[in-house]
């Protein structure tokens, strides 16, 4: 039986791969002084980090059972399968909701058949996994299999990021006022992943820009398996320049060809602020890619 996939905006996938699949991306939900509007759809990343750079106040709140029950609803008429592919729980409450609103569709729809997957990754890290799943859909594979390959490829995700300000992650509550002030006198970079849970982590620290822009491609050649055969993912806060950097180095160091290059949204760079880079990739070699 056909089956349909859906995600969320946290997937940072750019326009272009969203419209060759007819991907559909439920956004998330962006609050800019007092005023809700939504990641991707009212609010793009290009006119976001203008607004966060003029100190405008903005706030984030995960996708609600609501807005997940509205979603879901027309494929729960239809008749149609669906796997939604979901936004880290270890970030955010996003598949709690989701979960909550199949419980109530099953109770209207009861043959409604829906798989909720969380796949602990964040960004493009998560829309890698997206995207390789809609690969394999697009070339025959079942419900089963594509479920099968996006766990290995969401448990085998590295997310390697940094960050040009230490400001958005003190108003987000992941460092104190004093760490923050600290590390701004002192041109401090932290290095950042997702952990196994899915949540965020500082694993090291470098003094300057360009130092974290080289250590975070250093950690991809330790960490990374089988890297000149697999879609490297590059997202930036605003500055593509730096971005494009990222991928000249990748390609001259470990002879990556491949790669998937897009904005942070703004769900996510709510919280990181303008001149976040992040590189993700997988681990370990995939056995459905190659």
């Amino acid at each position: 039986m056909s089956y349909t996939i859906i995600t969320d905006s946290a997937t940072d996938l750019p326009k272009h791969i969203i419209e060759e699949f007819h991907l559909h991306v439920i956004p998330t939900p962006v609050v800019i002084d007092e005023v809700d509007y939504f990641d991707g759809e009212t609010i793009l990343p290009e006119n976001f980090y203008d607004i966060l750079r003029k100190g405008t106040d903005v706030k984030t709140y995960h996708i609600n059972e609501y807005m997940f029950t509205q979603a879901f609803e027309p494929y729960a008429k239809r008749g149609e399968e669906v796997i939604y592919f979901c936004f880290s729980t270890g970030i955010a409450g996003t598949f709690n909701a989701a979960n909550l609103a199949k419980e109530d569709l099953l109770q209207e729809y009861p043959d409604f058949k829906i798989t909720i997957m969380d796949s602990k990754c964040a960004s493009i890290g998560f829309g890698l996994g997206v995207y390789m799943a809609l690969m394999m859909q697009r070339n025959g594979a079942s419900k089963e299999q594509v479920l099968e390959a996006a766990r290995f490829h969401f448990d085998h995700m590295e997310h390697i990021f940094t960050v040009e300000t230490l400001e958005y992650l003190y108003k987000g509550g992941r460092i104190s006022r004093v760490a923050a002030i600290a590390g701004g006198l002192i041109d401090l970079k932290p290095i950042l992943e997702v952990t196994d849970d899915g949540a965020l982590a500082a694993v090291e620290k470098v003094r300057g820009r360009q130092k974290s822009i080289r250590r975070i491609v250093e950690m991809v050649g330790e960490r990374g398996k089988d890297l000149e055969n697999q879609t490297i993912g590059i997202v930036h806060g605003d500055c593509p320049e730096a971005a494009e950097e990222i991928r000249q180095m990748l390609e001259a160091r470990y002879g990556c060809h491949s790669f998937i290059l897009s904005y942070v949204g703004c769900a996510i760079g709510a919280h990181t602020g303008p001149g976040i880079l992040a590189i993700t990739f997988l681990n370990e070699k995939s056995p459905y890619f190659g």
